[in-house]
């Protein structure tokens, strides 16, 4: 059985960093990629990033390049996503999610996490 279990989340001022984690268990070998979505009140889940698992290919939302990272640790089986320069409208609980799929990049997820709340204050 394959669980993903989110941390680091937490309040920070605009302008501020937070590093996410997710860490990987039981079966992860059918995550072929490894992704970041969040959710504000009102709103879809939106996709943020992602990252192969064997390879350095990684995707973003536009509205994070250039401020957000996603990254990997095979040995540790994490995924990470540093988060800098922080706005209000980043506030939203933050899933980690697995793909068992050969394609790149993913157009759907078959693992998530239970999330990690993100509030950004002005």
């Amino acid at each position: 059985q394959v669980q993903l279990a989110e941390s680091g989340g937490g309040l920070v001022q605009a302008g501020g960093s937070l590093r996410l984690s997710c860490a990987a268990s039981g079966g992860t070998n059918r995550n072929l990629a490894m992704g970041w979505f969040r959710q504000s009140p009102g709103k879809e889940r939106e996709f943020v990033a992602t990252i192969r698992r064997y390879f350095d290919d990684t995707r973003y939302a536009d509205s994070v390049k250039g401020r957000f990272t996603i990254s990997r640790d095979r040995v540790k089986n994490t995924v990470d996503l540093q988060m800098n320069s922080l706005k209000p409208e980043d506030t939203a609980v933050y899933y980690c999610a697995g793909a068992a799929t050969l394609n790149w990049p993913p157009n759907s997820y078959d693992y998530w996490g239970q999330g990690t709340q993100v509030t950004v204050s002005s």
